[in-house]
């Protein structure tokens, strides 16, 4: 299920216009409706839990600063979301460059014949024990951290989020085919990254 607080239409059309019209108590029900999962999305992006939280509070005043120009075509939280990832955006590209990796080194290559021209292994499970589990999860996080932000961002917001490809695409402004190519681009790259992690034998 997504995260994505599910408000249907009416429901949004409805707490806008009272917003709209000063109803504290709308303001008010709207902020506590959404800081859960904008707080979820701006943790994702920030990892640090207070600019996570500037993050969102920033978000909150934009939109209801231009509140005008949400139209309902979309849910009010995917606008809210939307507000919310360009607010992180702009604060991870006003941050000291972070490292990442060439996407096209880590994308498989192909020999003449159409087989993998490097051995595709197997993964092995993690294990039950908790703290590996917590380590893997830890891995798994800076490996996603180490892809070119195009790529990172629509990784988070449809395999972590599990926003679905129209949301992703709402959220980021960008076309629904552009998501699915830069999902399946990052998830190959992300594989090749946590391989030498999970990787086992080679596949026969």
């Amino acid at each position: 299920m997504s995260a994505l607080c599910s408000l249907d239409k009416t429901d949004d059309i409805d707490l806008v216009a009272r917003v709209r019209r000063g109803d504290e108590a709308a303001c008010e029900d709207l902020v506590r409706r959404h800081t859960g999962a904008l707080l979820a999305v701006a943790r994702r992006f920030l990892g640090c839990p207070e600019e996570s939280a500037d993050a969102v509070q920033e978000a909150f005043l934009a939109a209801f600063r231009s509140l005008d120009s949400f139209e309902g075509s979309a849910a009010l939280g995917t606008w809210l979301h939307r507000i919310v990832v360009n607010n992180c955006l702009g604060r991870l590209r006003s941050r000291k460059r972070r490292p990442t990796v060439s996407l096209d080194r880590l994308l498989p290559a192909f020999a003449e014949d159409g087989h993998h021209a490097r051995p595709v292994r197997s993964w092995s499970g993690p294990a039950d024990d908790p703290v590996v589990q917590d380590e893997t999860r830890a891995q798994v996080r800076a490996c996603i951290d180490q892809l070119p932000d195009a790529y990172r961002t629509v990784l988070l917001l449809r395999d972590i989020e599990e926003f679905d490809t129209d949301q992703t695409a709402a959220i980021l402004g960008i076309a629904a085919g552009a998501v699915k190519t830069r999902l399946h681009r990052a998830r190959m790259a992300l594989r090749s990254l946590l391989e030498p992690f999970f990787g086992a034998t080679a596949a026969s």
